[in-house]
Order: C-alpha cells, then sequence, then structure tokens
C-alpha cells in the first residue's frame, strides 16, 4: 500500500472517530439521557413508624428558598473548610437503571425532604428523613417521558402546608400529602392544550392563596389549577413555554405574577390570569431558564445564547428599559442580587469553563469577573455564596463587588461525575444538600 493512501487512510479514520465523538455529544443534548456513574442502590424500605410533620427555623419549602432570591436563613455557617466538611448521610436510589437522568432539586421543611426521581417508566417522589437519611415515604405514577437530558423531572417541588406539589417533565402536575405520600390529585397540562417543549416540562410550580401555577406552553401558556381539588382555574396565553419558574413581585402595593417564558417575560394578575405587559426576550431554542431577580420596582433577567442581560424598571401598566448588555448571560444558572449587586455565572452550561461576574444592578456595569471556580450553581447562606461547579466541586466565596474573594473549596464534594452538575446546591436548617442524579448528599454546614 502507497505511503500517500495510508496517511489518508489514518486521516479518515480520526475524522471518523472525532465525528462520532461529537455525534454523540450532540445526540446526549438532544436527544439522549446523561447515563449514570457512581454507586446505585435499590429503593429501600421505609421508616416502621411515620414521623409528625414539624418545621425548622430555615426551611428551604420550594425552588430559591422562600422569597425566590437563592437565599437560605441559616446562620453561623462554617467557613473553614481546609478539613472539609462532615457528611451527616448520602442516599444513591433517586434515579432507578441506567438512563434515568432526572435533575430536580430537593425541599425541606423540617424533618421531612421531598426529591424526585425516575425508573424506568415511573416517575417517583421520596420523602427523605433529613436527620437520619432514612426513607419516611415514596410515591410512584407511570408516566411516558422522553429522553433528551433524561426523562426524570426537572422541576423542583413546593411544600405547602400539608401538601407537595411536583410537576414531571411530561407534564404531570401531582398532589401529594406531605404526611405519608398519599396521592391526592394528579393533572396533565396537556389536557388543557399545553405542549411539551423540546427538553421537557421544566417550570418549577408556584402556590399562591388557593392556586398552584405552572407553564403549561401550547394553548395553554400558563394555567392555575386549585390546590386543593386539581380543578382549573384559569389559563391564559398562548405559545412557547419557558423552563424558569414562575414567582411573585409586589408591584404598587400588589401581588403580580411574572412568567418568563419562550419568547420573554410576562407580568400577569395572578387572580385571573390577565396579561398587564409583557418584554420581549426570544432566545435560540426558547431557552429563558433563569430565575428572575426582583428588587423593588426593579426586574433584571438573563438569557444564554448571545441575549444577555437587561434591567427594567416596572409599573402594573408597562415597563422602561434601565440598562441592556451581554455582560453576565446565564444559560441555566440563576444569579443572586447582594447589596445592590448581581452575582452569577455567565456562559454555557455543559462544559466546565466560564465566568463567574459581580455586576451593579443600578447600572449594569461589571465590577469584576473570574474564571477560577469553573461554570456551575450558586447559592447563598449566612453572609457567603457557596458555588458548585459541573465537576462537583465547591467553593466558598464572600461576595464584594470590589473583588473577586474565595474563601475556601472543597473538590470532589460530589464523587463519580461524569456528566455536568446541574442541579443547584440547597441550604436549610444548618445542612447543605447536593444532588447529583442518583445522588443526594448532606453535609454538615453550621
Amino acid at each position: 500500500m502507497k505511503k500517500y493512501v495510508k496517511i489518508i487512510l489514518v486521516v479518515v479514520s480520526l475524522a471518523l472517530i472525532v465525528g462520532a465523538y461529537y455525534g454523540y455529544q450532540v445526540y446526549k443534548i438532544i436527544a439522549g439521557s446523561e447515563p449514570l456513574s457512581g454507586k446505585q442502590e435499590n429503593i429501600p424500605s421505609k421508616m416502621v413508624s411515620i414521623p409528625p410533620i414539624n418545621k425548622g427555623i430555615a426551611d428551604w419549602p420550594n425552588w430559591r428558598g422562600t422569597d425566590f432570591e437563592g437565599k437560605s436563613a441559616t446562620k453561623g455557617i462554617k467557613t473553614d473548610w481546609s478539613k472539609g466538611l462532615k457528611v451527616i448521610w448520602q442516599v444513591n436510589y433517586l434515579c432507578q437503571d441506567k438512563s434515568t437522568a432526572s435533575w430536580s432539586a430537593p425541599v425541606i421543611q423540617g424533618n421531612r425532604l421531598i426529591v424526585p426521581g425516575r425508573d424506568k417508566t415511573n416517575d417517583l417522589v421520596f420523602c427523605i428523613n433529613t436527620d437520619s437519611g432514612k426513607l419516611i415515604w415514596s410515591g410512584s405514577y407511570e408516566a411516558i417521558a422522553e429522553s433528551s437530558h433524561g426523562p426524570g423531572s426537572r422541576a423542583t417541588p413546593f411544600i405547602s402546608d400539608d401538601r407537595v406539589y411536583t410537576f414531571g417533565r411530561s407534564g404531570d402536575l401531582v398532589c401529594w400529602q406531605l404526611l405519608d405520600g398519599k396521592l391526592l390529585w394528579r393533572k396533565n397540562v396537556k389536557d388543557e392544550g399545553g405542549a411539551e417543549p423540546s427538553w421537557g416540562f421544566s417550570s418549577t410550580p408556584l402556590v399562591i392563596d388557593n392556586q398552584v401555577i405552572v407553564q403549561g406552553g401550547g394553548k395553554a401558556l400558563v394555567i392555575a389549577y386549585d390546590k386543593v381539588t386539581g380543578d382549573l382555574l384559569w389559563k391564559s396565553m398562548e405559545g412557547d413555554m419557558g423552563y424558569s419558574a414562575a414567582i411573585t413581585m409586589k408591584i404598587e402595593d400588589e401581588l403580580k405574577l411574572l412568567i418568563y417564558h419562550g419568547k420573554g417575560l410576562s407580568c400577569l394578575n395572578p387572580s385571573d390570569g390577565k396579561v398587564l405587559w409583557s418584554v420581549s426576550w426570544p432566545t435560540s431554542y426558547g431557552v429563558n431558564a433563569t430565575t428572575p431577580v426582583v428588587y423593588k420596582d426593579i426586574i433584571f433577567h438573563t438569557s444564554g445564547y448571545k441575549m444577555g442581560c437587561e434591567a427594567l424598571k416596572v409599573t402594573k401598566n408597562g415597563y422602561s428599559v434601565l440598562w441592556k448588555n451581554n455582560v453576565l448571560e446565564a444559560q441555566h444558572s440563576d444569579p443572586i442580587l447582594i447589596d445592590g449587586y448581581i452575582y452569577g455565572y455567565s456562559g454555557q452550561s455543559a462544559r466546565n469553563s466560564g465566568e463567574f461576574k459581580c455586576i451593579e444592578l443600578s447600572t449594569g456595569k461589571e465590577m469584576w469577573s473570574t474564571n477560577d471556580i469553573g461554570q456551575g450553581t450558586t447559592t447563598y447562606a449566612d453572609g457567603h455564596l457557596i458555588c458548585q461547579d459541573l465537576k462537583g466541586n465547591l467553593f466558598l466565596v464572600a461576595p464584594d463587588p470590589s473583588g473577586f474573594k474565595k474563601i475556601g473549596e472543597l473538590k470532589s464534594a460530589i464523587k463519580d461525575v461524569q456528566n455536568p452538575a446541574w442541579t443547584v446546591p440547597v441550604i436549610a436548617n444548618g445542612r447543605l444538600y447536593l444532588r447529583y442524579l442518583q445522588q443526594l448528599i448532606c453535609y454538615q454546614l453550621d
């Protein structure tokens, strides 16, 4: 065989290998499920006796905590991480089988932690004792789910009084009894005209008064159900849903509903779904996935795909743009507002390289930027930011507009991370909870 033929064959072989690798990466992004890695366990037996429901002094009952700000009421956290953090307990059974990826963050009230999971054919819900890590109850229902980024839930549950609400990636909104896990009612948004987006229903349910509200997309972009009976109360708007949680905001002393959908941001009356105003913000693939930041009469919102960020001054009747730029482009990592400054990750959330930034809310001015802590998610407690990169490493950061200040770090806080660790850290009642696919780890933080 002539030398040039051999060279051509080698080049073609390398091209095929490279093409196959990147083709697999594209498949995972578009259609595949991240395979589970690390230890997997069977679902354990439940506790013999069901403990009564109680409350803690710093509970985390819903997405981003009680005020939707990503801030925990926990005080007295440990800031010397040189000898690590103590693991209280860990479970490895939230996802059963190798292709059942589920990303939902846990919610906590007192001795109860609720977190969704998945097996081959069913959406799963687990209630775990926060003190011991033992299983109090589990629930399930059959749900046909697509495989893009896994068939499991993305949306975080919402605990309200003696009930908890979950929203599966296939559109099932389910109400469970918090005490023992009895399934009280189940509705699917597709029955009201909802349309599943490319990466599944992801909008965390929001409970307001007697309502539970979700994004349904299609002919039912926003849907409100009676939180006790599950009956339809109203539906509003049509179009592509986003991947962001619905939140509330006080505007001129009236409670309003903010929906970050596939085409932009809308303000609604929560009582009837009437649209008051909308901001156009169309991204590639319709991915508006971060939670808007609210401060008095200002809304800050951001998206990836070169959309950047924007600050709005709002009234009940409309809004004006304070500023708009591309300093921060958060794909689905929620920034946090502290003393007039926004702190958060910027860049694509598929690889562990990005920038963590501080910008001034009033002007959009970049105060500083660092690439020292990878790409990831962040939460806040007791004057500190806790950042988790996509490899499962933790960083303790002091928020300071004058410069980046890393106080501590904990390498491999999550073990056996083979795919991006997207689930945001949760802090409640002095403990830190990290979720990666089938794993859930509880660290002592105070």
